[in-house]
């Protein structure tokens, strides 16, 4: 069957776009999140396969993906305290990972009884720039629990596991990424009965550290399309290992949970919702709508106020855009008035500005088979990222539109006419890794420097970045 597949369908209502009120739990806190548009893909009624869809006629609306909020329900631990949420961490390369000494914990019930998602705030150094890093738990027949991407386990994280009420028997580390890989060893500590797995080929620089160092000292490795894991009936995977891209390769492994047809990945894609994620401090969000040195050198010329900091809304959205457009970009062309440039990237499927530029585009190949084996095998309905927001309701289709950019440095890739919900994906804006050429100089010009002293490859085709 060769049948194009189709994008998400949206009804009038949905394409809205309107934000409604979620139902609510007593809990420290509750989510604030839209609700999700329900969109369906429409089979084929000519093709028995599975995989394939039809494209839907085309809407008189511009659709976009909305963040999935399966129960809304977010809360923190009813114990929670400063000292609940204390965890030490002065590490990290080139800047140490904050908070250094109390990080919230967030729990949202994803998927009904089986999957949930654990959240806590990170810090880039000393910087008033945060996003939040995502742990996956899910509950398996078996009765157990499979953690996926783990992160810092303070006594109000693992007292929100526990209320879970199921064992941890599988922890998973899907990326050599350190910023991941630092939270391991301490909890795989907390559940010494779990059985650690890691993405192959770990590394660390400068200094190329073994796990052991990490505190990992019974691990096994994950490999591609393994059926003889303990979960290999509910949970299948993929491992994208590239060759060297500069100082070491690039390895992320994918999850497909069956049952609830969800895609898990770690930095593969990311969705950058409107609002901020709840477990950022209202700290971070003011500390970052400050006119500080960073906006005044990014602020295109133009004169930066010295206004004192107001907390309100209007003020803690600067801050989440600020903080996005240099998570993304690193030095975006106007933090002063960031609203464009955030309106361009937030509310779609991407590939990160960084992941694009220093990784994907010098291993196209190897990307572009990872990619494209997903799309074939899985038929998800919804993606969940370890960073920005999640669960994402997106099909295959607007999963490979975020990865289009790949075929520009695949110049011997076989010609072939795209399908038409690709092509719908793309056109429309609901999935697309191009980005705003002004906001792109820094990276571009950080990618060129790094390619010069042998830090990274030279990306395959510099036609577009």
């Amino acid at each position: 069957c060769t049948t194009p597949r189709s994008p998400l369908r949206t009804s009038p209502a949905a394409s809205s776009l309107r934000p409604s009120s979620p139902k609510r739990m007593a809990a420290t806190s509750v989510a604030s999140a839209p609700r999700p548009l329900r969109a369906t893909p429409r089979r084929h009624p000519c093709a028995p396969c599975r995989h394939h869809y039809a494209a839907p006629p085309h809407a008189l609306r511009r659709p976009r993906l909305a963040v999935s909020a399966s129960s809304a329900e977010e809360t923190s631990s009813a114990s929670s305290s400063s000292s609940s949420r204390f965890y030490f961490n002065f590490t990290g390369f080139p800047f140490p990972l904050g908070p250094f000494l109390n990080r919230r914990t967030t729990r949202t019930e994803a998927v009904k009884g089986s999957v949930w998602l654990f959240e806590q705030e990170q810090a880039l150094g000393f910087s008033s720039v945060s996003t939040n890093t995502r742990m996956t738990v899910v509950k398996l027949r078996s009765g157990g629990l499979w953690v996926h991407a783990p992160i810092a386990p303070t006594k109000e994280c693992i007292q929100l596991i526990k209320e879970l009420g199921a064992p941890v028997e599988h922890i998973v580390l899907p990326t050599f990424a350190y910023e991941h890989k630092v939270f391991l060893g301490p909890f795989s500590r907390k559940f010494p009965r779990a059985q650690v797995w890691v993405a192959p080929r770990q590394w660390s620089w400068p200094v190329n550290l073994p796990l052991e160092f990490f505190g990992v000292f019974r691990s096994k490795p994950l490999e591609d399309e393994d059926d003889a894991t303990p979960w290999a009936a509910e949970i299948e995977q993929k491992v994208l290992s590239s060759p060297e891209v500069g100082i070491g390769p690039y390895v992320e492994v994918a999850f497909y949970h069956k049952p609830s047809r969800t895609l898990l990945v770690t930095d593969a894609v990311i969705f950058v919702p409107r609002q901020p994620p709840d477990c950022i401090s209202k700290e971070s969000l003011l500390a970052a709508a400050k006119n500080g040195l960073a906006v005044k050198i990014l602020s295109k010329g133009r004169e930066v106020p010295d206004d004192p900091v107001e907390d309100n809304k209007l003020t803690r959205q600067t801050g989440w855009e600020r903080m996005v457009l240099q998570i993304l970009f690193l030095g975006p062309s106007n933090l002063l008035e960031p609203n464009a440039s955030f309106a361009q990237m937030s509310q779609k499927l991407i590939v990160s500005p960084i992941v694009k530029t220093l990784v994907f585009s010098k291993v196209p190949e190897k990307v572009r088979d990872w990619v494209d084996r997903i799309a074939a095998d899985w038929p998800f309905r919804r993606i969940i990222p370890a960073h920005f927001a999640a669960p994402i309701n997106a099909s295959r289709s607007d999963f490979l539109a975020a990865f289009a950019f790949l075929d520009e440095f695949l110049p011997d890739r076989p010609a072939g006419s795209p399908g038409l919900s690709l092509i719908f994906a793309s056109l429309m804006g609901k999935a697309a890794s191009y980005f705003p050429p002004d906001d792109m100089k820094t990276l571009s010009s950080l990618d060129d420097f790094l390619v010069s002293v042998g830090a990274v490859k030279k990306t395959v085709s510099g036609r577009k970045r």
